[in-house]
């Protein structure tokens, strides 16, 4: 099943940030460095244009720090793009950002008025903890979950920075679909638009084969199951969310699960590879390609029908 979620706040925001756009000296996307690509809104190149563009990778000290490096090396290949790791435990990482924004527009002469940059990222991914860090005292709202930050506010920090904070959007349609299911897992989607279960197997499925050791230690488990449904079943026997009867509740372990991925529970984990979705855009495309053509001759064939039935 296909996880999609953009109701009408987020298409609002997109348009509200369109029109301020062209005010701004750069761009600030902050990415979750556990799922670098699939929380990277492509919309947002066509809206930034060639302004520069800070990648900040955050929640670094959630994720595996050999697949952090290769993130930051496989982000900064996009022209004007500079990536930096960064976690609420580090405020020095994040404070780094000042110095990073002048540096990029050393060239320029701001020297007569402030810097304008925009701060960018989806829902849940720890912007709003970013910029209270930043302004050195709480000015944005922060919560565990998604869609906390409603309307655009501007910031004013340190080094004649002015931060415009804007809500955390994504885009209508979460393609890969591989994408919906990461985003889902680390808190980007609404808890009601998805099927727990669904995500667990889709995540176990993938930990089973990239962190067998960490399921194994968190787990308590010597061996794992090949097929993703008893490895789910064997995580939720060792948590003893068993029901009457000796039946697994597969809610109960799913929202387990998700919620010990979510903490850090398991260990520094990154679920995602450069390589990986490179591999399902090009699948997806594929797919798209294939559903385009036969949506074609569906109607090349309704049109043939119709002229039958004139005649």
């Amino acid at each position: 099943m296909a996880i999609n979620w953009f109701p009408g706040h987020m298409h609002k925001a997109r348009k509200e940030i369109a029109e301020v756009m062209a005010h701004m000296d750069v761009v600030i996307e902050v990415l979750d460095a556990r799922i670098p690509y699939s929380s990277e809104n492509p919309m947002i190149p066509a809206l930034r244009g060639d302004k520069p563009c800070i990648k900040l990778l955050n929640k670094a000290d959630l994720a595996d720090p050999t697949m952090t490096e290769r993130w930051v090396a496989h982000l900064e290949q996009e022209q004007g793009v500079t990536a930096l790791p960064v976690t609420h435990r580090k405020p020095e990482s994040i404070r780094r950002l000042l110095v990073q924004i002048q540096e990029i527009l050393a060239d320029r002469n701001l020297s007569a008025r402030n810097t304008q940059a925009m701060i960018m990222g989806i829902p849940n991914v720890g912007k709003s903890t970013l910029i209270n860090i930043l302004a050195g005292r709480k000015i944005a709202k922060t919560g565990n979950e998604a869609g906390v930050t409603k309307s655009q506010q501007r910031i004013k920090l340190d080094n004649r920075v002015v931060l415009t904070d804007t809500p955390g959007f994504l885009w209508p349609k979460l393609n890969p679909p591989s994408c919906g299911y990461r985003l889902a897992a680390t808190g980007a989607i609404k808890e009601k638009i998805f099927d727990y279960p669904e995500v667990a197997l889709f995540t176990v499925a993938f930990l089973g084969q990239q962190y067998p050791e960490a399921l194994k230690a968190r787990y308590r488990l010597t061996e794992l199951p090949e097929h993703d449904l008893e490895l789910l079943e064997s995580i939720g026997r060792a948590r003893g969310t068993v029901r009457k009867g000796g039946q697994v509740d597969l809610e109960k372990v799913s929202a387990l699960l998700i919620s010990e991925l979510r903490d850090g529970v398991l260990g520094p984990i990154t679920l995602e590879t450069p390589e990986m979705t490179e591999r399902e855009e090009a699948e997806a495309r594929e797919a798209d390609e294939r559903a385009k053509i036969e949506k074609e001759e569906k109607a090349k064939l309704r049109r043939q029908r119709a002229r039958k039935n004139r005649r």
